[in-house]
């Protein structure tokens, strides 16, 4: 039990010179740039390795097993770190998000607290990274220009994982797509050291040399599996989270299709304006939202432009992909991912990657109806969708997993070989492309 005289420490503006912020690691290509970023505000920060199934045993010792699963790990992987003797537990912080929404999310940090001080760690101090005013006496401040940074970096993430996992299954020399995207954080960290890469005309120029870079590389067109993972934002891109989905199927001959973690952000700012038509409210907020939804749409936009000149595939935009909801699942579904997580799965599929992996935290309500409760409808307006959930969670194995997937995958694998198609056309043919039959 928790002492009722407990006040748990707040990370105050003075700590930011005197203690190492530990924050746990989620999209690993996205984070690092985050880290770079705030290192360069004069945070002192890391973002965890620690990974293995140690990670959510340890979680265990201080979070109830029916508790969200993301909330398990990330409290798992903090814990793990900081009995790891790595750090001075006096001057060291943690750093968390926080959502503001229904989810459970939202009290992550909460049992954050109660489970550092059940591991005897009570002077650890918690920062909230949140834009929804929760916390507000933290001493963790987030400028205009480091916002803005972080917009930039998540574009960039995004494009980045976009042109990765397009490229990298069809590369003729192995670890090409890999380094040129390191090449790339390397630059664009490099450029918000020096207060660029934010600007419209940044953005145009990196956007276009880091399309026409992915294009020179030399790559076969050999037909694969297309496979999009859809999910809870946590367990959909954290490694940890998903026992390594995306290298699983890599290893089995896919080509892996994302989402953008800009869609997540699009989403919540979104259900801003929406909230306001569907149940009243200010005006202004919705107008608002409107002008940033539209802004980000038109950054989006130079995304797609400078991709497709290239010849490769560009990420759908957030505001057509919302369309693809309409008459699948109300706006008014907002809770975790919610109408979000259905447009997904709809866009990925008409997109060609119609064998779906919808990741779910075992218990969360949300994804459970947005998600796998969405699938039977799916199937009917899209007879070829081949979508399979998983559950993760610590009582489920790997191997019962990809198993599940595997069994997925047979469908893909029997219908592209009816299919027998000599060249991939989601590629166009360019110089550097080298066709096998």
């Amino acid at each position: 039990m928790i002492d009722a005289q407990y006040i748990p420490p707040k990370f105050t503006k003075e700590m930011k010179s005197t203690h190492k912020i530990l924050i746990p690691n989620m999209a690993p290509l996205h984070f690092s740039m985050l880290q770079s970023i705030l290192l360069d505000e004069g945070y002192q920060v890391e973002v965890l390795q620690d990974d293995g199934p140690n990670i959510a045993q340890e979680g265990l010792k201080y979070v109830h097993n029916d508790t969200c699963y993301p909330a398990l790990l990330v409290i798992g992987q903090f814990i793990t770190a900081l009995k790891s003797g790595r750090y001075d537990l006096d001057h060291t912080a943690l750093l968390i998000t926080q959502t503001g929404g229904g989810c459970r999310a939202s009290n992550y940090i909460h049992l954050l607290r109660k489970a550092l001080y059940k591991a005897g760690l009570e002077q650890i101090p918690v920062a909230s990274l949140n834009f929804s005013g929760l916390e507000k006496d933290s001493g963790f401040s987030l400028t205009l220009p480091m916002a803005r940074k972080l917009l930039a970096a998540v574009l960039y993430g995004d494009m980045l994982m976009c042109l990765k996992n397009q490229v990298a299954p069809y590369e003729l020399h192995s670890g090409d797509a890999q380094q040129l995207t390191e090449k790339w954080v390397a630059e664009l960290c490099n450029q918000f050291s020096r207060q660029k890469g934010v600007s419209r005309s940044n953005l145009k120029q990196n956007f276009a040399a880091i399309a026409h870079e992915f294009a020179q590389i030399p790559r076969n067109q050999t037909p694969k599996i297309k496979v999009g993972i859809v999910g809870e934002i946590y367990v959909k891109y954290s490694p940890l989270g998903n026992n390594h989905l995306e290298e699983f199927l890599a290893s089995e001959g896919c080509e892996v299709n994302l989402p953008g973690l800009m869609g997540f952000v699009q989403y919540c700012i979104s259900n801003m304006s929406e909230s306001v038509r569907m149940y009243g409210g200010s005006a202004f907020s919705s107008w608002l939202a409107d002008f940033a939804l539209q802004y980000l749409d038109g950054t989006e936009q130079l995304i797609v432009e400078s991709i497709r000149k290239e010849g490769l595939r560009p990420p759908t935009p957030f505001l057509e992909m919302k369309k693809l909801a309409t008459g699948l699942i109300s706006y008014g579904n907002v809770m975790g991912e919610g109408w979000l997580l259905t447009a997904e799965m709809a866009e990925l599929i008409v997109s060609g990657f119609e064998n779906i992996v919808c990741a779910q935290p075992f218990g969360c309500l949300p994804n459970h109806i947005s998600g796998k409760g969405m699938v039977n409808k799916l199937r009917a307006m899209y007879p070829n969708a081949n979508i399979t959930p998983i559950d993760y969670d610590p009582s489920a194995t790997k191997v019962n997993q990809e198993n599940r997937i595997k069994l997925m995958l047979a469908v893909a694998k029997e219908r592209l070989q009816q299919a027998s198609p000599t060249v991939d056309h989601s590629f166009t043919e360019s110089p550097h492309a080298h066709i096998t039959v």
